[in-house]
């Protein structure tokens, strides 16, 4: 199959549309072609092509920063000589300034398929500020890693932030082309906007499921991003960001594996168990240990849980991540009412919100924990009815069968 980026490089007639145009890239460090090679290096190695800048998202445009919330500076490419600007910096929208380097953008993002996922924040930023300068985007369209599932409550109005870019569900199901194409529709943005769709994509496909697994390598989008399973648990286990629990940061496994020092985990597990066992389906978890080297509970053993959601226990449809992390959270409450779940500390720009309540786009999630009374058909009700009005207010951006 064939990704954007590699359709620009090996058509020479979408090439021919960027002739006499000052081209910019926006990328990071999964943006790489067929044969890893970085889009930047490519694309600056095609004599038809004028690069005249390049941006970088959270993290950076080549991998800087390993921590999360640490912010990237400007700087000239020692390769290239063409400027990098830090969209996660001084600034996360460009600036005028910026917006004069080029007249064409190129959007070469490997999303996760989560809503809080910043990259997602920086497309619609960008797009914004393509209207307002009567710039240009092509989106350079990469997998849904995490496929076509939809899950989670819809971000409610007045909760938009860095990690919620618009009324989106937490697990929304769709590439970052498709989702640029419900930007421009839902905010009624006059930019000149292409999607360059990639060859051959199957969302649907075993063993992948929104991957090309065996075909394409898979590299970090972000630090803590390691592998394919990450991916497709990250719409839950990112809800951990917001609590006391570890969420893995320090370890080889983070986003797959949770816990706390003093965690009852076999006590919670059953209670899980007991609540919703149909939340548990399509994936493992299997009680262990880890000791963070860096991050929460640094250096302290902790008792944890890892979800698996390879070889033959994963079973796509079934699996539900933003469903199951909810449950533990309930449960933890069940087994320990008292215990000191949720996190509050600056949480990308925010002050005075919980981070918890902004990683869920409302306050439902946490009331919803917190309520002894609250069920989990509850959550159920409300998550089903956000999920089914996201499948019906996306279709006509899709472009993929």
């Amino acid at each position: 199959m064939r990704f954007g980026i590699d359709r620009v490089l090996h058509e020479a007639p979408l090439r021919a549309r960027l002739a006499g145009r000052r081209v910019a890239l926006l990328a990071h460090p999964a943006s790489v072609t067929a044969d890893l090679t970085h889009s930047l290096d490519a694309l600056a190695a095609l004599p038809d092509i004028e690069l005249s800048a390049a941006f970088g998202p959270q993290h950076g445009l080549r991998g800087d920063k390993q921590d999360n919330m640490v912010e990237s500076e400007d700087f000239v490419d020692p390769t290239h000589r063409v400027p990098v600007f830090s969209l996660y910096g001084e600034v996360r929208r460009p600036t005028d300034a910026m917006m004069e380097t080029f007249d064409l953008l190129l959007v070469d993002l490997q999303d996760l398929g989560c809503r809080i996922y910043t990259f997602i924040t920086t497309l619609r930023y960008v797009l914004e500020a393509a209207a307002r300068h009567g710039k240009a985007v092509w989106v350079l369209d990469r997998p849904n890693p995490a496929g076509r599932p939809v899950e989670g409550l819809s971000l409610r109005a007045g909760w938009e932030s860095f990690v919620g870019a618009g009324p989106l569900p937490m697990r929304h199901g769709m590439t970052m082309g498709e989702l640029a194409r419900w930007f421009v529709a839902s905010l009624g943005l006059d930019v000149e906007l292409e999607v360059i769709t990639m060859q051959g994509w199957q969302p649907d496909a075993a063993p992948g499921f929104g991957w090309p697994l065996h075909e394409r390598t898979w590299v970090n989008p972000s630090p803590n991003a390691p592998n394919l399973p990450m991916a497709r648990c990250y719409a839950g286990t990112v809800m951990l960001e917001g609590t006391t629990l570890s969420e893995g940061r320090g370890t080889t496994r983070p986003l797959e594996l949770w816990g706390a020092p003093e965690l009852d985990v076999a006590g919670l597990l059953r209670q899980m168990e007991h609540m919703a066992p149909s939340w548990l389906a399509g994936c493992r978890l299997r009680e262990c240990w880890f000791q963070p080297t860096f991050h929460k509970h640094e250096g302290r053993l902790n008792r944890g849980v890892q979800i698996h959601v390879d070889a033959n226990v994963y079973e796509h449809a079934a699996f539900r991540p933003w469903r199951l992390m909810a449950l533990a959270f309930k449960a933890l409450r069940r087994i320990a009412p008292d215990y000191e779940l949720w996190r509050d500390f600056p949480y990308e720009y925010e002050h005075d919100r919980l981070a918890i309540d902004l990683i869920n786009g409302s306050e439902l999630l946490r009331e919803w924990v917190d309520d002894p009374a609250a069920e989990p058909g509850d959550l159920d009700a409300l998550a089903c009815a956000d999920e089914q009005r996201w499948v019906d207010e996306r279709a006509p951006s899709l472009l993929y069968p």
